[in-house]
């Protein structure tokens, strides 16, 4: 057997004391057969690359990255010729350090190209902290088996480090995030955006507030970090204000732009504390509230539903009572088998500021409905408990569901927080501006949309009228957005440049009549075009597919310096 084995690898050369192991003739015990004098733990590096195993009794090793078996026989060679195979081994990772390995690197615009490898270890245990970090893996998961596995067959140099080890990493992780964090936070020239939200817990009543921090970093990454999540302890205007304000000093935020919050009276009074706290505010804070668009689409559907209210609750009740207890959810999945349902999705509870969730309740409780009459005949407290749905509440809620699906619009709620020009956040049009697909032709276009929608029947507008009006909107927009555009000019540290490329040349002498007479030169050659009038007169950027506006606006920086400042806000 040896023989052939030796014909049939002729590069490969056996020592006096290598065995080869046939597993198919020959069994490998994991302990010798005989007694043997205990001993201490094995102490040679050379251990690292070997598998410790015994075969007869005797002690040999098996390479983990060739699987060669050699002896190791302590009263005879010891572990010398485990150490000379340790550095000679040319599957060894340990062998391979000043040797260069090819990787076939795929890049962002879908193109490959072939560049060297080379192992950082630096960079694999960044990595692995990043897994378990934004996986949510517990601790004890580097102590899998399978991941162990999984890592060793990646690349075998890779240490996988203990549950106590990678808990302190992660906590180091998380201070050297927060410090860039706070880095960044402080600095007067980065512009930051906050969204809050409270809910009550339905089980304990606790009240709870989370502060999430929006912004653009220097690389024109756009970034969320929640940067407060903790208990309240009411929500009262004041007290939410009070938290809010103690999170942006507690992280040294020197720029907060605008703060986002559901549509409730409490969180309007929040607003008005923290306007009166916080200075430098643009245009004293008028608009430093936005409105939660998400909780708008909630209120309006929400009124779509109170309309049909009773039904809707008699299917939510009836699906809570159902999922409250395992017994009661594996009886109804019975019931289901019993009268032919066949489902994938099963009874789902809903939020109540969540309109979507309260979608998914209806639409899979309807396609169930002959589940839930046969439930009734099998539970007896099902009709004493609640108000059972009957045939008309699923004849209602069929139709809530398709209303959900088209979902259409309730003029009303729109009136009231978008419909109105005057009261609409200066923000947004500012964002339109300065997204060089739209510009002001995007806001002129729907501004004659929305006349030309709300116009009274009786009294048309003409042609004339309606461009007229949006004129003097546009107009109105355009003055409010200088004013913004020079709060960043006289305030920025960019240098302004109204020409061309070429810097301007100061001439140091104290000859009046030479400094006139450049003076004059410069005034008749500079354009008296601004920054902003030039973007505004380019034209619009259109029909670019994958179009990315802040990868625009990293690449134009330099030539609008300012407007790329307003842009990152």
């Amino acid at each position: 057997m040896v023989d052939n084995w030796i014909d049939n690898n002729e590069d490969t050369q056996l020592d006096d004391d290598e065995v080869f192991v046939d597993n198919t003739q020959q069994e490998i015990n994991e302990e010798p057969t005989q007694k043997r004098k205990r001993v201490g733990k094995t102490r040679s590096d050379c251990w690292k690359s070997f598998e410790k195993i015994f075969i007869d009794g005797v002690r040999h090793g098996k390479c983990k990255w060739c699987e060669r078996v050699l002896k190791a026989d302590r009263n005879n060679i010891g572990t010398s010729s485990l150490n000379k195979h340790a550095n000679n081994c040319k599957q060894n990772p340990e062998n391979l350090k000043n040797q260069q390995t090819l990787q076939f690197k795929k890049e962002p615009n879908g193109e490959g190209s072939v560049s060297t490898w080379k192992h950082d270890d630096k960079r694999i245990k960044k990595a692995m902290l990043n897994l378990f970090v934004m996986g949510g893996l517990p601790f004890k998961f580097v102590e899998n088996e399978a991941f162990i596995e999984y890592t060793n067959a990646l690349n075998r140099k890779v240490v996988v480090p203990c549950r106590t080890t990678i808990s302190k990493k992660v906590s180091l992780y998380y201070q050297e995030e927060r410090n860039k964090l706070v880095t960044f936070l402080c600095n007067p020239l980065n512009t930051v955006h906050l969204t809050t939200g409270c809910w009550t817990s339905p089980s304990k009543r606790v009240h709870y507030i989370v502060i999430t921090a929006h912004f653009i970093d220097d690389n024109w990454e756009m970034h969320k970090r929640i940067i407060n999540f903790k208990e309240l302890d009411s929500q009262r205007g004041e007290d939410i204000g009070k938290e809010v304000l103690k999170c942006i000093q507690g992280w040294g935020i020197k720029n907060v732009m605008t703060c986002t919050v559901d549509n409730a009276s409490s969180n309007d009074k929040a607003i008005e504390f923290l306007k009166n706290k916080l200075p430098n505010l643009y245009n004293e804070g008028k608009h430093f509230h936005i409105r939660c668009m998400a909780h708008i689409i909630n209120l309006i559907v929400r009124d779509g539903m109170n309309k049909n209210d009773k039904s809707v609750k008699c299917l939510q009740d009836a699906v809570r009572y159902i999922r409250k207890f395992t017994q009661r959810i594996a009886l109804f999945k019975k019931c289901m088998k019993a009268v032919g349902v066949e489902s994938t999705k099963f009874l789902c509870n809903d939020c109540p500021t969540r309109w979507n969730s309260t979608y998914d309740l209806l639409k899979i409780a309807v396609d169930l409905e002959k589940a839930f009459y046969e439930y009734e005949m099998e539970d007896r407290s099902f009709a004493r408990d609640v108000v059972t749905p009957v045939s008309e509440d699923f004849v209602t809620c069929r139709a809530m569901v398709s209303f959900l699906e088209k979902f259409k619009d309730m003029i009303d709620k729109y009136e009231k927080y978008w419909g109105d020009f005057e009261n609409l956040n200066d923000y947004m049009y500012f964002a339109t501006i300065l997204d060089l697909r739209m510009k002001t032709e995007f806001l002129r276009h729907a501004f004659e949309t929305l006349i030309k929608y709300k116009m009274p029947e009786n009294k048309p507008l003409s042609e004339l009228d309606i461009t007229a009006k949006t004129k003097s909107l546009i107009k109105d927009i355009e003055s409010r957005f200088e004013n913004f555009f020079n709060c960043y000019n006289t305030n920025s540290n960019v240098p302004f440049k109204t020409g061309g490329s070429q810097d301007a040349v100061h001439i140091d002498d104290d000859d009046d009549f030479v400094d006139d007479y450049f003076a004059q030169s410069v005034n008749s050659s500079v354009s008296k075009e601004t920054e902003l009038t030039r973007y505004l007169n380019e034209g619009q950027t259109q029909g670019v597919k994958d179009f990315d506006i802040l990868v625009w606006w990293k690449n134009n920086a330099s030539r609008y310096p300012i407007l790329s400042r307003m842009e990152k806000v």
